[in-house]
């Protein structure tokens, strides 16, 4: 089960004017260099993907989208640097730090049978393998060997790792995750 590789852009219209779901892949946090680049902070676990990447798609933090065109672009320092036509300046280049770089949720790269996203996860319903509902998945915690899923159901909360012994079933198509937890776990 993968990491958290993707975090969900937010919605809005595209420069095309459908609404299409987003996946941010890096945040701006500096201008650098005199040329107009940028470098931006990773919110993937494929930094391969922005070899011969051609857009991005800007989101402010109101949920606006511009797509900018890429001219080029290197991993430097963990992190990687950008440089969008149209933005030839230190000055130009301001206006993007703070935003965060997204690729539709269609250019996902693919994931093996047994991999997730973390949020793929989001919202998903939790139920026992007897069907009894315990609630929707918050959010993912990756602390220590395996993620957890953080499970809310009103005010209470179970800590469920993500484990297939634990997990049985994980359909995010259905959104609809079954567990079979050990004895216990979900009185803590």
């Amino acid at each position: 089960m993968s990491g958290e590789a993707y975090r969900r852009g937010a919605a809005g219209s595209s420069s095309s004017g459908v609404d299409e779901e987003l996946i941010a892949v890096a945040r701006v946090v500096k201008v650098r260099g005199v040329r107009g680049e940028v470098a931006a902070h990773l919110l993937t676990d494929f930094p391969e993907r922005f070899e011969g990447l051609e857009e991005l798609i800007a989101i402010d933090a109101a949920g606006a989208r511009q797509p900018l065109a890429v001219e080029k672009s290197w991993l430097h320092g963990g992190r990687v640097i950008l440089k969008f036509a149209g933005y030839d300046s230190p000055e130009d280049a301001q206006v993007l730090v703070g935003r965060e770089l997204a690729v539709p949720e269609a250019d996902a790269v693919e994931l093996d049978e047994d991999e997730f996203y973390d949020w793929q996860l989001i919202d998903c319903r939790v139920e026992m393998i007897d069907k009894r509902e315990i609630g929707r998945v918050a959010e993912v915690l990756h602390t220590g060997a395996a993620p957890v899923l953080v499970v809310r159901e009103g005010k209470r909360e179970h800590l469920i790792p993500l484990a297939e012994s634990i997990c049985v079933e994980i359909d995010t198509e259905a959104k609809l995750i079954r567990v079979d937890p050990p004895e216990g776990l979900l009185e803590i």
